[in-house]
C-alpha cells in the first residue's frame, strides 16, 4: 500500500507546512493508516522536491504531534503511529493551558462534561465499574482517616477517570483526562483540601450510582463541584491551601 503513495512537489515558501499537511491529509483520508511506513527520507525529498533537511524537520514535527513514530535499525523508518488516548489527552490539555481561562471557566466546562459522563455511566456501567469506583472511595476514606491529605487529590481525581471509563466512550475519557490535567494545576497552586465534606459527597454520589439514578447522581456531582470551586476560591484568596470545613 505505502509503495503506491505519491506526494506532490511542495511550494518552496510553504514546503515545511505543506509536507505536514499532505501527510496529515493522507492519514485522514485513509491512504495512510496505522503501521504504514513512510517512504525513505531521500524518496520523500525527491517527491516533495525539497531538501532532506526540510523533510527531516517535518517528520520530526509529525513525531512530536503523535502522528508518526520513528524506529531505528535496518527495518526502521517513519511509521504512522497508533492513536493513544493518554497522549491525545495530554496534547489537548497542553492546548487548553495555552488558552486564557478563569477558574470559573474551568468549573463551568467541568460541570457540563461531568454531567454528561454521569448520565452515560449510569446507563452503561457494569458491576465491575461500580466495584472499582467503590474501591476508590474506600481508598480516599483510608487516606483521609490516616491524615494523608497530600495523597487525597490523586485518589479523588482517579474517581473521575474511572467514572469516565465506565461510559465506554474513549472520547469522554480523553476529555475527562484533559480536564483533570488542568485540575491538577489548580491543586498544585492552591494545595490539597483537608475537607471531609469532599469524601462524604462521594458516599452520596455512590448511592445514586448504585441506584442508577442519573438525575440524582448529576445533582450530587454538581453540588460537589460547586462546593469544590468555592473551597478553591477561599483558599486562593486567603492564601491558605487548607480552608476550614464549613
Amino acid at each position: 500500500m505505502t509503495s503506491e503513495v505519491r506526494f506532490q512537489p511542495a511550494r518552496p515558501r510553504r514546503a515545511f507546512d505543506e509536507i505536514i499537511a499532505q501527510i496529515r491529509a493522507m492519514i485522514h483520508s485513509g491512504e495512510l493508516s496505522t503501521g504504514d511506513r513512510l517512504p525513505s527520507e531521500r524518496a520523500l525529498a525527491e517527491q516533495f522536491d525539497v531538501s532532506r533537511n526540510t523533510v527531516r524537520e517535518a517528520v520530526r514535527m509529525l513525531e512530536i504531534s503523535g502522528l508518526v513514530t520513528i524506529k531505528k535499525g535496518a527495518t526502521g523508518g517513519a511509521f504512522i503511529a497508533r492513536p493513544d488516548a493518554a497522549s491525545i489527552a495530554q496534547r489537548l490539555s497542553d492546548a487548553m493551558t495555552l488558552t486564557e481561562f478563569s477558574l470559573s471557566d474551568l468549573t463551568e466546562a467541568r460541570l457540563w462534561i461531568e454531567a454528561l459522563v454521569v448520565r452515560v455511566a449510569c446507563e452503561r456501567m457494569s458491576d465491575e465499574d461500580l466495584e472499582a469506583l467503590q474501591a476508590n472511595v474506600d481508598e480516599s476514606v483510608r487516606l483521609s482517616e490516616d491524615g494523608l491529605w497530600e495523597e487525597c487529590p490523586d485518589a479523588l481525581m482517579a474517581f473521575h477517570e474511572l467514572l469516565a471509563r465506565a461510559t465506554d466512550n474513549p472520547i469522554l475519557s480523553i476529555l475527562m483526562q484533559s480536564i483533570l490535567d488542568l485540575i491538577r494545576q489548580v491543586v498544585a497552586a492552591v494545595g490539597p483540601l483537608r475537607d471531609l465534606g469532599l469524601i462524604e459527597a462521594r458516599f452520596r454520589l455512590m448511592d445514586r450510582l448504585h441506584a442508577r439514578d442519573p438525575d440524582g447522581a448529576v445533582a450530587e456531582m454538581e453540588s460537589h463541584l460547586r462546593r469544590l470551586h468555592q473551597l478553591w476560591l477561599t483558599g486562593a484568596e486567603s492564601g491558605d491551601p487548607h480552608p476550614p470545613r464549613n
